[in-house]
């Protein structure tokens, strides 16, 4: 039986693009803010792992739209390769995540599976309360995340006039996000 604090997330994104594009992207967390800077505030890479991502670790500070930010480590756990790739989370959460790419036509199909139980206090004390309202923020997070990388991509493509696509969304309460503050 899962506790208030255990989440288990499936999300599906499509974005034109080739999974090797795909895994050029997220398989590069040291980037993470500059594309995707709605929930990724920053990244401090700690070790680069091997030729194949295996072993990569980043201390990473992220938020999603309530204004609270979690610290935590990702380390990549299987190769990154077109068909995706793993990860370990430890600090503020605790789990695993699993990236799946699927070409589909001139698209991407991406499958995220991302199970995790919440460290951080503040979770953890008002999960039994607000666990609905947690998962819906991991939700707008990843919607960001669909449309920061689809933009991404865009601005990768070659031929496309990079300053002509929109930049990503910017985090919720900037005052809060722009400080790197932690609210417990």
């Amino acid at each position: 039986m899962s506790s208030s604090t255990d989440y288990e997330f499936r999300t599906v994104w499509r974005v034109a693009g080739t999974p090797e594009e795909v895994v050029a992207v997220l398989g590069d967390a040291s980037r993470l803010p500059e594309w995707w800077p709605s929930v990724y505030l920053s990244v401090e890479p700690i070790h680069q792992g091997r030729d194949d991502g295996v072993g990569g670790m980043a201390r990473l500070h992220t938020k999603g739209w309530l204004p609270y930010t979690l610290g935590w480590t990702l380390t990549v756990t299987s190769p990154l390769t077109s068909s995706g790739f793993s990860i370990r989370a430890t600090g503020d959460l605790n789990g695993t995540g699993h990236w799946t790419f699927e070409q589909d036509g001139p698209e991407t199909a991406i499958t995220y599976d991302w199970q995790v139980s919440a460290a951080k206090p503040l979770l953890r004390r008002l999960g039994w309360l607000l666990k609905p309202v947690f998962s819906a923020n991991h939700r707008w997070a990843m919607e960001r995340g669909q449309e920061s990388l689809a933009l991404e991509l865009r601005r990768r493509h070659t031929g496309s006039d990079p300053q002509g696509v929109p930049t990503p969304p910017p985090p919720t309460f900037p005052r809060l996000a722009g400080r790197g503050r932690r609210i417990a």
